[in-house]
């Protein structure tokens, strides 16, 4: 009996690497790979929605892949490795995540952006962060909102294009 249970182990060990998905693990068949959120202007994308209840949220790979060249070539991250809150082109136009949608705004301004109410206004701060990236200030202002939501973090733009907004 015991050789049989022997002689069947390798049988039963075989159909262990018939995972095609990527990764090592049988996940991959069960979560798709994420999907960037639909874009929408920024009344169709706030309206209905308690101001209170609305955060900045971040892009991910999929989001950014999605908006390809809208997406600018600079960025705003909270924090020095995580991924952005904000992809730029700047005083042309920003993207921004707010309840699961992204709207892009036009440019109205060097770092200044807006559209429906809904503005997001961009300042230097001095300083750098440990990975050397310049301390950035976001502004966002939302439509019938009493107060402005402010976020510090930094800026990484494409070696050519950080913004010059000093006067």
């Amino acid at each position: 009996m015991r050789a049989l249970v022997l002689a069947a182990l390798p049988l039963a060990l075989a159909a262990c690497n018939q995972n095609t998905s990527a990764g090592a693990d049988r996940e991959a068949e069960v979560a798709p790979p994420p999907t960037a959120a639909p874009r929408a202007g920024a009344a169709e994308a706030l309206s209905g929605i308690a101001t209170q209840a609305i955060a900045v949220e971040t892009l991910t790979d999929a989001d950014l892949a999605a908006l390809g060249q809208d997406a600018g070539s600079c960025r705003i991250v909270l924090t020095e490795v995580g991924k952005p809150s904000l992809a730029y082109e700047d005083g042309v136009r920003a993207t921004i995540k707010l309840n699961g949608k992204l709207i892009t705004l036009p440019g109205s301004g060097s770092g200044e952006y807006a559209d429906a109410g809904l503005r997001v206004a961009l300042r230097e701060v001095p300083g750098e962060g440990d990975a050397g990236l310049p301390e950035e200030e976001m502004i966002v202002v939302l439509p019938g909102a009493k107060d402005e939501l402010g976020y510090r973090g930094y800026r990484q733009c494409s070696a050519d294009e950080a913004p010059d907004r000093s006067g």
